[in-house]
């Protein structure tokens, strides 16, 4: 029977002893209390408190990489994320406000890379889907109807948890459309018509609004509704939790978005390692093969883009009643580029590597990188040797390009790859034999050896 061979090194030893056996429970148990007491005692806006909430979501992926028992692990997940981070957002808002957006990404990348990563369909018009979901709700809910059709009213705010489904069913329509035109093309010609896709939703968003108005063209939607807040009467009379409506939305938003990601995370975990799945991964080494093998390319094609696409429709459901507004940009091919930067930079086909990747990409577009530009700002007016004519606002995004390009060079397989994709990679590598002593390479194949006399198949 084979056994783990011990770590080699000093590090890999502290590793080893931190996350199994009653060490790792003890380390993991007094993280949590730490970090608890550093969120709820630290409620204002600060750089302390940004440290404090990047060690909490550095605690959650801890928990997911420890050896302890699941029913730890879930346990202790469970209430980091949803009694200490919820009660940590009464105080402050913003944070609660990044972990939803957060969330929101994260069930976008993780459909994506269904596309991407299980089936490698490049796709860089991932954000129609989103739009289409988003602009759904808008125009259902609010005096859109009426302005295209006075006879049309809009639907009461009830009809929201009804058209979460309803936005998956019609992103998943979305995406068979999407793909049904495109099923001869591979590679660059991919990625080219499914940015056309995009832009021409994007396009269309912005110039629907005559002759009839259906999306109020670059003006936008506003006053989305929100959903009834159904619980609000058990919160503040049975919980004795006074909070008013902006922070129950707030909660609402949060743990409805947390739900989905859960259920996202279980869906798209179960079609990986289905047939379904392994169809994905035998069309995305070998198309030519895959066929030979007797698997329906239309078909399972069609599935993926569906399947990825239904995620972003219903989550454009719930962005939009979040956000109460919507208008083209929001919707536009950088966006679209954010998403498919947090497959790769987590790890294409690897489901926790592209949650932390979405989760990072999400924070440095909303609170590390602007957390940065403030620093930098401080410093220049303390008097730092910074010139003056250096505007840390408007050097976000190429602090973020930065880094991925970081992030290429040295991981480029991801931060969390998926073993298979490692493989592949490290199989396409070309690998050198050393050669023997005295011979030498003449770039010729080596001449054939002759068997000797007898030595044939026997007859």
């Amino acid at each position: 029977m084979a056994t783990m061979s011990p770590p080699t090194n000093l590090w890999e030893q502290v590793k080893a002893t931190l996350s199994r056996g009653p060490t790792g429970y003890s380390f993991l148990g007094l993280y949590a209390a730490i970090c608890t007491w550093l969120l709820l005692t630290n409620p204002r806006t600060s750089l302390n408190t940004d440290i404090a909430f990047a060690l909490f979501l550095l605690l959650l992926l801890l928990i997911y990489r420890s050896q302890v028992a699941l029913g730890f692990k879930v346990v202790l997940g469970g209430l980091m994320l949803f009694v200490v981070l919820p009660i940590f957002g009464t105080l402050n808002p913003f944070y609660i406000d990044v972990a939803t957006q957060a969330g929101i990404f994260v069930a976008l990348a993780l459909g994506l890379n269904v596309v991407v990563g299980f089936a490698g369909l490049l796709d860089l018009g991932y954000v129609a889907f989103f739009a289409v979901g988003a602009y759904l709700w808008g125009i259902m809910s609010t005096e859109q109807m009426t302005l295209m059709n006075p006879a049309w009213s809009p639907v009461p705010p009830i009809m929201f948890y009804p058209f979460i489904l309803l936005g998956l069913i019609v992103g998943a329509t979305f995406g068979v459309l999407l793909g049904l035109p495109v099923l001869r093309l591979r590679g660059d010609y991919l990625a080219i018509v499914t940015l056309g896709f995009g832009e021409v939703i994007r396009v269309l968003a912005n110039n629907l609004d005559r002759p009839i108005n259906i999306t109020n063209g670059s003006q936008g939607i506003r006053g989305i509704e929100r959903p009834p807040l159904i619980f609000a009467d058990f919160v503040r009379n049975t919980l004795g939790l006074n909070l008013d409506d902006q922070q129950l939305y707030q909660q609402f938003f949060y743990f409805a978005v947390l739900l989905i990601v859960m259920l996202t995370v279980v869906v798209v975990s179960r079609l990986k390692h289905s047939r379904i799945g392994r169809a994905w991964e035998a069309i995305r080494e070998d198309e030519t093969a895959a066929i030979a093998q007797g698997i329906p390319l239309v078909r399972t094609k069609l599935l993926a883009f569906a399947v990825g696409a239904s995620f972003a429709g219903a989550m454009g459901v719930i962005f939009a009643s979040k956000q109460l507004f919507i208008n083209p940009p929001t919707f536009d091919l950088i966006r679209s580029i954010n998403i498919l930067a947090m497959v790769i930079l987590g790890g294409m086909g690897s489901i926790p590597g592209v949650m932390l990747g979405a989760v990072l990409v999400t924070m440095l577009d909303l609170q590390i990188l602007p957390r940065l530009a403030t620093v930098l700002r401080d410093l220049q007016r303390a008097g730092a040797p910074i010139p003056a004519a250096f505007d840390p606002t408007q050097y976000q995004r190429l602090f973020f390009g930065l880094l991925l390009i970081l992030m290429m060079i040295f991981r480029p397989t991801g931060i969390l790859p998926d073993e298979r994709r490692k493989e592949e990679l490290v199989e396409d590598q070309v690998v050198d034999l050393p050669l023997d002593d005295g011979e030498v390479d003449s770039g010729e194949p080596p001449p054939p050896t002759q068997a000797p006399p007898g030595s044939g198949p026997i007859a």
